[in-house]
């Protein structure tokens, strides 16, 4: 299918998109905008400015970036691996996973020792995610892993309430529930550094699998006599997604529905191509969940609400159109 707009071109407008959105995330904040930094600097006080430039909305500005476009692109690679536009990475345990890593991390009070504790931990889980999923599957095919994936998500949900219900005191599960509702406030270049070669080897695993997606789009069968090999596709899309998502959910919390909405809205302009698909959601995703972010520090709410509580309400809506729609189809 011919997509409506070229392809190059519908990536320079999602950089663009991106790139201006950065900009106006930088400018954007509770210490003021452009004038009140100006300001700061005209008065002397240009150490304060640059200071909340560089430690506070920069490193807040690259993580949404980069964890918009590790969730739009595993979802974009799910769907296109699993033939199911309704598909995310939260289909195959991954993102419950990592949480339960960095919950157990805030539940035994490790992070308050050592800060970077809660990330590691939480991609720790995201590993022994992956590493169940394909103990689980098996040989088996694609049903074999989504029953795999609901298993181990289920179980790491009931391991999440376990440690809330058993929590020590109220504060301790106030700050397992906030974590829990994902954000990227309060996070400094140390999470950036420790998360993002994670996430590029990620991305990279992910982008390798996109010849095969392509192919598997005809089906199981022909991609098999295409030379496609199914499990080497699987092990790269859930690796690749185990990595990125992993490392990503560990320093955010819980972010949903990003990597439902963006594959879905941006595959008619890449002609249904799942191969095309991937950088076009990535850079999708990068500019809605910074969008996201941008909104929750605009809102007059007092406090400020919570990045995953964001995406859910603008995500779970567009899930159940897809449903509705899904069902008149059938009709």
């Amino acid at each position: 299918m011919k997509p409506p707009i070229p392809y190059p071109l519908l990536i320079a407008a999602l950089v663009l998109l991106s790139l201006a959105l950065a900009a106006l995330s930088m400018l954007i904040g509770a210490s003021g905008g452009l004038s009140e930094l100006l300001a700061m600097i005209a008065s002397g006080n240009a150490d304060t400015a640059t200071m909340i430039m560089m430690e506070v909305r920069l490193p807040r500005t690259v993580l949404a970036l980069m964890i918009g476009a590790t969730l739009g692109l595993a979802g974009a690679a799910l769907q296109g691996y699993l033939r199911n536009p309704l598909a995310d990475p939260g289909v195959v345990g991954v993102t419950s996973a990592a949480s339960l890593g960095a919950v157990l991390a805030l539940y035994t009070g490790i992070s308050m020792a050592f800060p970077l504790a809660l990330p590691m931990m939480g991609i720790a889980g995201a590993l022994l995610c992956a590493l169940l999923l394909q103990g689980l599957a098996g040989k088996g095919g694609v049903l074999s892993l989504v029953l795999a994936g609901v298993a181990v998500s289920s179980l790491c949900a009931a391991l999440m309430s376990l440690a809330l219900n058993l929590s020590p005191n109220p504060y301790a599960a106030a700050e397992i529930m906030f974590w829990l509702m994902g954000s990227v406030t309060d996070r400094s270049m140390d999470h950036v550094a420790f998360a993002a070669p994670l996430i590029l080897i990620g991305w990279v695993v992910l982008a390798l699998s996109a010849r095969a997606l392509d192919a598997l789009s005809l089906g199981e069968e022909s991609a098999a006599s295409l030379g496609v090999n199914l499990i080497t596709t699987r092990n790269l899309v859930i690796g690749g997604t185990a990595i990125s998502v992993g490392a990503a959910t560990s320093v955010s919390g819980g972010i949903g529905f990003i990597g439902l909405v963006v594959p879905h809205l941006l595959r008619p302009l890449v002609g249904h191509s799942p191969s095309r698909l991937l950088l076009a959601s990535a850079l999708g995703g990068a500019a809605l969940l910074l969008s996201a972010d941008i909104l929750v520090r605009a809102l007059p709410t007092g406090m400020e609400l919570k990045l995953g509580v964001v995406t859910a309400l603008v995500g779970a809506p567009f899930f159940l159109w897809l449903i509705f729609r899904a069902r008149t189809e059938i009709e």
